[in-house]
């Protein structure tokens, strides 16, 4: 009989300041981009995994529940990560798994998901004397296959994917963390604003696939490059007016392709609008540096220096919840990464 190992971990979800939004080849990046860590948003997954006897067996629980409707895209990812190591498409395989925030709603539900899987297959590599190199490198390489935002998540406070002449070691293949920052960064808040917390109206699979001949994919491309450069120098020199200039743009740019696409999206929610108008307001007339950013969906993240929370919060109690579905919104921070529990 075939030794039978289990690994569980912690991995957190990410928020996109640079968006990355279009890929190339097996799960490439067409521009480079750079995140935020969270912490409270995150996905705990439990991996059993054993040598088949037989045909490879795959169970998908989440919170508790067996989830057919998972297995494809579980099985998908184990194919492509079966090119670099093998031993995956023969093994048996039970995952429990469960997330601290709503799936599918534009919180990087497959970043935190499909990086934690990542970690625990390296985990079962590692102790079967099969990784290739070291282990965070090879577990950004296989998350990336299955999510490519979850190549990000490996790493904690801030990471960049995607080749980019401005940072040593960026590669398309695999995150790199991004340890030059202010330390006003260091604990910067994200208030998560939960206008609509069901399945968005467009997977991100089909999102990307859009940039292919888009009349505005080139240019997107070419400013998503600077925007890197400028972001990167804003976030060592802790410059937060650039830094909210640049992360509101990229954020908007990232729903106008949406929305100029053919088919076309708009994934704000009318309470989305009305959110980033306030914090707009807010910010002008009270010299507080809040910024808001989107994911592909109508949530909000408010971001901001930890020092200001008390003021931000108080904000979104009297002015942004009553946008909130059922007044329901997350507080997170800057986190440091994953974290292996014990099973």
């Amino acid at each position: 009989m075939s030794a039978v190992r289990t690994y569980r971990w912690q991995s957190p979800s990410n928020i996109a300041l640079v968006k990355y939004w279009g890929k190339k080849g097996i799960q490439l990046p067409a521009n480079a981009s750079i995140s935020f860590t969270l912490d409270t948003c995150h996905t705990d997954t439990k991996l059993t995994a054993k040598l088949s006897e037989g045909n490879p067996q795959l169970n998908v629980h989440v919170n508790g529940q067996l989830k057919e409707s998972f297995k494809p895209k579980i099985e998908q990812f184990i194919e492509r990560a079966s090119v670099r190591y093998p031993v995956l498409s023969h093994l048996d395989l039970d995952l429990e798994t469960s997330n601290t925030f709503p799936h599918s709603s534009g919180i990087a539900s497959s970043a935190s998901g499909m990086s934690a899987l990542a970690l625990c297959l390296c985990s079962y590599l590692r102790d079967s004397d099969l990784l290739q190199g070291e282990f965070m490198q090879e577990a950004s390489i296989l998350a990336r296959l299955g999510s490519g935002s979850a190549c990000r998540s490996v790493y904690g406070d801030l990471a960049v994917w995607g080749e980019h002449k401005d940072v040593v070691r960026s590669s398309d293949e695999y995150a790199v963390p991004f340890t030059d920052f202010h330390e006003v960064f260091s604990d910067y808040r994200d208030t998560i604003l939960l206008v609509h917390k069901g399945t968005k109206s467009v997977s991100s699979t089909v999102g990307h696939g859009l940039l292919e001949g888009h009349p505005f994919a080139e240019k997107r491309f070419e400013l998503a490059e600077a925007n890197m450069s400028s972001l990167l120098i804003a976030l060592n020199s802790g410059d937060l007016d650039r830094f909210i200039e640049i992360v509101e743009d990229e954020a908007l740019m990232l729903h106008a392709m949406m929305m100029t696409s053919s088919p076309s999206f708009i994934l704000m929610e009318p309470g989305t609008v009305a959110i980033i108008k306030k914090i707009r307001e807010f910010r002008e007339q009270n010299a507080i540096p809040v910024a808001f950013t989107l994911d592909a969906g109508a949530n909000v993240h408010v971001l901001y220096p930890a020092k200001f929370e008390e003021q931000v919060l108080n904000f979104v109690d009297k002015e942004l919840v009553s946008y909130c579905e059922g007044g329901s919104y997350l507080c997170d921070t800057v986190g440091k990464g994953p974290r292996e529990l014990t099973c």
